[in-house]
C-alpha cells in the first residue's frame, strides 16, 4: 500500500452517510439495549450483586469507577457460552485496542447525529488532549491504516468537537514512505512538504502498530498508546498473563475474568502435544495478529496438518480450549462449555455469534459506548462430518483480507442492537451486563499490565517485557 497524502478536515462536514453502514445508519436501537446503556453505575452493582451474592458490591462499584491511565479505549469480543447442566457465563475472547464498532451501532438519541463517536470524542480523547502536563503545540490528527468509514467519522467529530481543523493522516505498514516523523520527543505529519507538529493524535492504527509508533511520545499525546496495544490490546500472549494476574486479586472478592482455558508461550511444534491435551478440539492463536486473522480452529487431524503446514512469521503462540457444540468442545477443568448461539431460524438452524462490546475510560469511570453482534458464515452442526469447515461455523470477524494492508468487510453477516437482530441472540438485559463488566474487568487488567511495564522513573521496561514475551520476530519489531 501507498500512504495518500494526508487531508486537512475542517468543523462542519461530518455525514452519517459516510460513517454508518446502510444496515445501522436506517435501523432503530432495541429499547433492552437502549435500557441498558442508560443504566447509571449503582443500579448495575445492585443488579449484578442481588443475582451474584458472593460478589463485594463495594469493590465491583470501586473497578466501574476506575480512570484507566493507559488503555483509554477498547472493545470486547465476548461469546455466550453454557456448559450441558445450564451454567452461562459471557466468555471474552479478547480485548482489542482501539476497536471498531460506530459504524454498526444504531443511534442511542436521533437528535445527536454523531452517535457515539461524539461520546467518545467527548468523554475520553478531549480530557487526554487538555490534561495538564508537558505536551507540544501543534495540531490535532486521526492517524489510519484501517476502516476508513470509522477513522474518518472521527476525525470530521474531532473537527467538530474541538472547532479546529484536524489532519487525516495513512500510516500503512509497510509502504514505500511515510507521512509521520518522530522528533524530540514529538510526532510530526508531512502536509503539503512541511512537517507540521502533532499535540494529539487519535490513533487507528491496527497492524503491528508497534512498529511505527514509539512506546513513549511526551509531547504528543496518544489514543490509545502503543503500551496499550504491547500489554494486551493487540498481543493476545500479554493479555492472557494480564488477566491470569488479575483474576488472582479479584478471587477474594467474587469476580473473575472468564476466559477459554489458555496455553501461552507455546512453540510451533508443541502445538499438537496441547491440542491432544484438549481432546483434539482447540484454538491455536498468532497472539499479535487482529481482524480475524491468525485464529486457526482445530477440530480434526487434517486441520491441525494444515495448521502445522502453514509458514508463520512469529515463534510462540497459544492454544486455547475450543467452544463448539455441545458434542464437540474441549473438555476442561470447568467443564465443557459451548455456544448458546441464535435462536433456530425458521429452517431450524442456530448460528454462532459474538458480541463486540466498546467501553472507553472517562472521569467517573469506564462506561460502555456501543455495542453489536456478528454471526458466523454457517450454521453450527451437532455432528462434524470429515473435512468439515470448522472456521466457517465459528468464525465470526468481518473483516476479509482482499491484499496487503487492504481489507473490506461482509456486512451480510452483521447483526445490528436493534429491533429486528436483536431478538435473534438470545441474550437479554442480565448478558449485557455481564458482558459489560468482563470488559471493565479485562481493560483494567490490561491497563494494570500496562502500568507494570515501566519503571518508577516512567521508562518503558523492554527487559521485563522480553521476560514476559519471548518472541524473537515480535522484539525485533518495537520502534526503539
Amino acid at each position: 500500500m501507498t500512504n495518500t497524502p494526508p487531508i486537512l478536515i475542517r468543523p462542519g462536514n461530518f455525514k452519517a452517510e459516510d460513517h454508518w453502514y446502510p444496515k445501522a445508519l436506517n435501523a432503530t436501537i432495541h429499547p433492552m439495549v437502549a435500557f441498558f446503556l442508560n443504566l447509571d453505575k449503582e443500579r448495575i452493582v445492585n443488579r449484578y450483586c442481588h443475582l451474584n451474592p458472593q460478589v463485594d458490591k463495594e469493590k465491583l462499584r470501586e473497578l466501574l469507577s476506575y480512570q484507566c491511565k493507559h488503555f483509554l479505549w477498547g472493545g470486547a469480543d465476548l461469546i455466550n457460552a453454557t456448559t450441558a447442566d445450564g451454567r452461562r457465563r459471557m466468555v471474552v475472547i479478547e480485548n482489542n485496542s482501539c476497536p471498531s464498532g460506530q459504524k454498526s451501532m444504531p443511534l442511542l438519541d436521533d437528535h445527536q447525529e454523531e452517535g457515539s463517536y461524539q461520546k467518545l470524542i467527548e468523554r475520553t480523547f478531549l480530557p487526554l488532549v487538555n490534561k495538564k502536563g508537558r505536551r507540544g503545540e501543534g495540531k490535532l490528527a486521526v492517524v489510519y491504516d484501517k476502516n476508513p468509514m470509522e477513522a474518518s467519522g472521527y476525525a470530521e467529530t474531532i473537527a467538530d468537537v474541538f472547532d479546529e481543523e484536524v489532519l487525516y493522516v495513512t500510516d500503512y505498514r509497510g509502504a514505500d514512505s511515510r507521512n509521520l516523523k518522530f522528533e524530540d520527543d514529538q510526532l510530526h505529519a508531512l502536509h503539503e512538504g512541511e512537517w507540521v507538529p502533532l499535540r494529539a493524535v487519535f490513533r487507528y492504527l491496527t497492524q503491528r502498530p508497534w512498529s511505527r509508533l514509539p512506546i513513549t511520545c511526551k509531547k504528543t499525546r496518544i489514543l490509545n498508546p502503543i503500551i496499550a496495544c504491547l500489554a494486551g490490546g493487540r498481543n493476545k500472549m500479554m493479555a492472557a498473563k494480564a488477566y491470569d494476574l488479575f483474576n488472582a486479586e479479584l478471587r477474594e472478592h467474587g469476580l473473575h475474568i472468564h476466559t477459554p482455558e489458555t496455553i501461552w508461550d507455546v512453540t510451533k511444534a508443541q502445538i499438537p502435544l496441547w491440542v491432544d491435551k484438549l481432546g483434539g478440539h482447540a484454538v491455536v492463536k498468532v497472539p499479535y495478529s487482529n481482524a480475524g486473522q491468525g485464529v486457526f480452529t482445530i477440530t480434526s487431524p487434517a486441520e491441525l496438518d494444515a495448521f502445522m503446514a502453514t509458514e508463520i512469521d512469529y515463534e510462540r503462540f497459544i492454544v486455547q480450549s475450543l467452544i463448539g457444540n455441545s458434542e464437540w468442545s474441549s473438555g476442561t477443568e470447568k467443564g465443557k462449555f459451548f455456544h448458546v448461539g441464535t435462536i433456530p431460524d425458521k429452517k431450524n438452524r442456530t448460528y454462532v455469534t459474538d458480541v463486540r462490546l466498546m467501553v472507553s475510560s472517562t472521569e467517573s469511570g469506564i462506561r460502555p459506548l456501543c455495542c453489536y453482534s456478528r454471526r458466523a458464515a454457517e450454521p453450527l452442526t451437532e455432528h462434524l462430518e470429515n473435512g468439515a469447515d470448522s472456521w466457517a461455523m465459528l468464525g465470526t470477524n468481518l473483516s476479509q483480507k482482499v491484499g496487503e494492508e487492504q481489507w473490506s468487510s461482509d456486512a451480510t453477516r452483521l447483526m445490528l442492537m436493534d429491533r429486528r437482530d436483536f431478538n435473534k441472540l438470545g441474550i437479554g438485559l442480565d448478558d449485557l451486563i455481564e458482558g459489560y463488566l468482563q470488559t471493565v474487568l479485562s481493560t483494567i487488567a490490561i491497563d494494570q499490565m500496562a502500568e507494570r511495564l515501566f519503571t518508577k522513573k516512567g521508562q518503558f521496561s523492554m527487559r521485563l517485557f522480553a521476560s514476559l514475551n519471548e518472541d524473537p520476530t515480535l522484539l525485533g519489531e518495537i520502534l526503539r
